[in-house]
């Protein structure tokens, strides 16, 4: 019986947290810090980012200096592959990065061909270059921002073509790094 009434406790206490963190949400005093460790798995962009977006999404923004390299722009696809599976409406995304000196050619054609892609499905690619960008971030016109110590970036090598993680990316290994989730209710205007 006793055990029962610990259990009962906090059970109570952690819906009371739940409530209450949903609260925080809702009213934008909200920051969340996921840390991840070195060779983790379960951390695609769905699992990352599905939280955050909501029907009234329409619009995102994506810093990030390395959306350059082959597995960077695929990165970047995959990301705007599941902007489109959520239930969102999003109508334009935005990307700020880097130009590649050596394969710019590479890197433009692709986002080229992202952008027409894209288009195909009534989105918008916007696509800005800058050579003193270093800051990686994800704004959602729904007022969510999440900053990732490594961009989009953060997958690992898969250890081969056919190894378990290569498609599905909640099993691929991660490098270590930083997730800051904020809400610009609770953030200083600069």
């Amino acid at each position: 019986m006793h055990y029962r009434e610990k259990i009962k406790g906090y059970m109570e206490r952690a819906e009371q947290i739940k409530e209450h963190t949903t609260k925080l949400k809702e009213e934008g005093k909200y920051h969340e810090q996921i840390k991840i460790a070195d060779s983790s798995t379960g951390y695609s962009y769905e699992s990352l980012f599905k939280p955050y977006i909501t029907d009234g999404l329409t619009e995102v923004w994506v810093e990030d200096p390395y959306v350059r390299h082959v597995h960077q722009l695929y990165n970047f696809l995959r990301f705007c592959e599941m902007l489109l599976k959520c239930p969102s409406t999003v109508k334009t995304i935005h990307l700020l990065t880097s130009q590649d000196e050596d394969s710019s050619t590479q890197q433009s054609s692709a986002l080229a061909e992202m952008k027409q892609s894209l288009l195909s499905k009534d989105i918008c690619l916007d696509i800005q270059y800058s050579s003193t960008i270093h800051d990686r971030e994800i704004r959602f016109n729904n007022g969510w921002i999440i900053k990732i110590g490594r961009g989009l970036d953060y997958f690992k090598k898969p250890k081969g073509r056919f190894s378990v993680g290569y498609c599905d990316y909640d099993l691929r290994e991660c490098h270590e790094t930083t997730v800051d989730i904020f809400h610009t209710k609770h953030t200083k205007k600069t």
